[in-house]
């Protein structure tokens, strides 16, 4: 879609006509307040639509406001290029939730949008404002949606914060990879998006449970393929970090709806065991290390076979080598303090 500036009628005169009608709808609930306090958000559509055309008289938008019925973007249509999205609250609060990000449902040519915002409560009062103007964040129910918030300053849009125009967002063929992208680079030691799904055109994301299981509940198989993706995901596991297991702890959960109370029961605890070394010697290792040994060709997979992309991000590196088993050894034992931890994991991997 093209953005014009110059349609007929143009910009300036369809946000005089929102500012008209902002004013005749305040001054109308200033007279009839006990009418607007049993309005719901459906009826003062046909409020609104009415003060549209009532101000629309005389001026090039008159007969061409129309409220389109069902479940579409904006609510009412003025001029086809032009519409307004009316949202309403029954408290004090001028915040309430957009649309979703993805704007599937949004009516073709329509290109600039105000939002008309009506506090149902006493003091009844109107606001309205271009509807990227009000959008301050972004929220997830069942799909990414924006956070509307009528008081919001100048230049603290979730537009400004991501430094990206709303119409170059919402025209670009991944708005959620965006928007995903911008808040995992917000992300502070300790966090993680709980929402990272990909979603269908209709924005029905794709899941595979809407359960979340106990780790202790999951079947041998399921924790040895967990256990081997975790150590392959996450050298960080070898360190002698006290937080070493939480990263891999907010990854299970948003990956899998898995939680587990004791992470490193699963995966270090248990005393030590024993595995054959390059030199044909049977050595004593920690269970880690045990552990890696048993589930060696699946942590391997893993790591090879892995996109870049997502061990950059686990790994919490810049770049993969080109080895990338030599710099996941690299990275499980740069905080490791058993001097033996490198020799192990070479031999268990046939690296010397």
């Amino acid at each position: 879609m093209i953005i014009s500036n110059n349609r007929s009628p143009n910009l300036p005169e369809f946000q005089n006509l929102i500012e008209t009608a902002t004013l005749k709808l305040n001054d109308d609930a200033a007279k009839r307040s006990s009418y607007y306090l049993t309005r719901n958000a459906q009826l003062l559509e046909d409020d609104v639509k009415d003060v549209l055309d009532i101000t629309a008289k005389g001026t090039n938008f008159e007969g061409t406001i129309k409220k389109i019925s069902g479940l579409r973007f904006p609510d009412i249509v003025a001029a086809k290029y032009y519409g307004v999205e009316v949202k309403s609250s029954k408290d004090e609060k001028w915040i309430t939730l957009g649309g979703s990000v993805n704007e599937s449902t949004r009516v073709e040519d329509v290109e600039r949008i105000f939002l008309t915002f009506g506090k149902l409560t006493n003091p009844i009062e109107f606001r309205s404002r271009p509807y990227e103007d009000c959008l301050s964040d972004v929220v997830v129910t069942h799909y990414p949606r924006y956070k509307i918030d009528m008081n919001l300053p100048n230049g603290k849009t979730i537009f400004d914060k991501m430094k990206i125009p709303y119409d170059a967002l919402r025209l670009s063929a991944d708005p959620v990879g965006h928007i995903v992208s911008y808040y995992k680079s917000q992300l502070k030691d300790g966090e993680s998006l709980w929402w990272t799904g990909k979603a269908t055109k209709d924005e029905h994301i794709e899941v595979d449970s809407m359960k979340i299981r106990l780790w202790r509940t999951l079947s041998t198989e399921e924790k040895r393929e967990l256990m081997a993706s975790g150590f392959a995901y996450f050298p960080v596991l070898l360190s002698n970090s006290s937080t070493k297991y939480e990263q891999l702890s907010l990854w299970l959960m948003i990956q899998y709806n898995v939680i587990s109370t004791s992470m490193r029961d699963s995966f270090s605890a248990g005393g030590r065991g024993e595995i054959p070394t390059a030199s044909g010697r049977v050595e004593k290792v920690p269970r880690a290390i045990l552990n890696i040994f048993e589930n060696r060709a699946a942590i391997a997979s893993y790591i090879l076979n892995t996109d870049e992309s997502i061990l950059r991000e686990t790994w919490r590196v810049k770049r993969i080598d080109n080895d990338r088993i030599g710099q996941w050894i690299d990275l499980c034992t740069s905080r490791n303090h058993n001097s033996n931890c490198c020799r192990w994991l070479n031999s268990i991997f046939s690296r010397g």
